[in-house]
């Protein structure tokens, strides 16, 4: 059975390739795959600019910093509203296509429906035809349950390069 499958699932169901109703997704998915899907819906939201599927990664008080290239802390920037407003606003500088390609994500539950995530970003743009490593970095996270979902408390971001 694979990993992070509840055994109280019929395994010929999940064989067959039925689709999982999702009042199910808490036993289907682990806490781990629960918060690697939070990290891929991030980038994927900001990098297609879907600003409602990234405001819905985050809680009502999230904060977020960031620190490029060990220079000054940016932020917190408290609360979804400025949150939103940073992205926005960064997203509308960018006159390429960005690709937040997040990996070696480690997750370690802090209690219940509460744990700390550490991920890579390697930041990529396209543009003409071209395809540029801009950056490298990490996030540090701290992230809840909210219901069914998983979502950011707070995030940092550290880059290793300006952008």
């Amino acid at each position: 059975m694979p990993k992070g499958i509840s055994k109280s699932l019929p395994s010929a169901e999940l064989d067959r390739g039925q689709h999982v109703d999702e009042s199910l997704r808490g036993s289907v998915m682990s806490v781990y795959e629960s918060i690697a899907n939070l990290v891929a819906r991030y980038a994927l939201a900001y990098d297609t600019r879907d600003w409602d599927s990234l405001a819905r990664c985050f809680t009502p008080d999230a904060s977020l910093t960031l620190r490029v290239a060990g220079g000054d802390l940016a932020g917190p920037f408290r609360g979804l509203a400025e949150i939103m407003r940073l992205m926005r606003d960064s997203a509308e500088t960018q006159d390429d296509r960005r690709r937040h390609v997040c990996t070696n994500l480690i997750v370690d539950p802090t209690g219940p429906g509460s744990a700390t995530a550490r991920s890579y970003l390697t930041l990529l743009s396209v543009r003409d035809r071209r395809l540029d490593v801009l950056s490298t970095g990490t996030y540090t996270d701290e992230v809840v349950q909210a219901g069914e979902s998983w979502r950011f408390r707070s995030r940092h971001i550290e880059l290793d390069l300006p952008h």
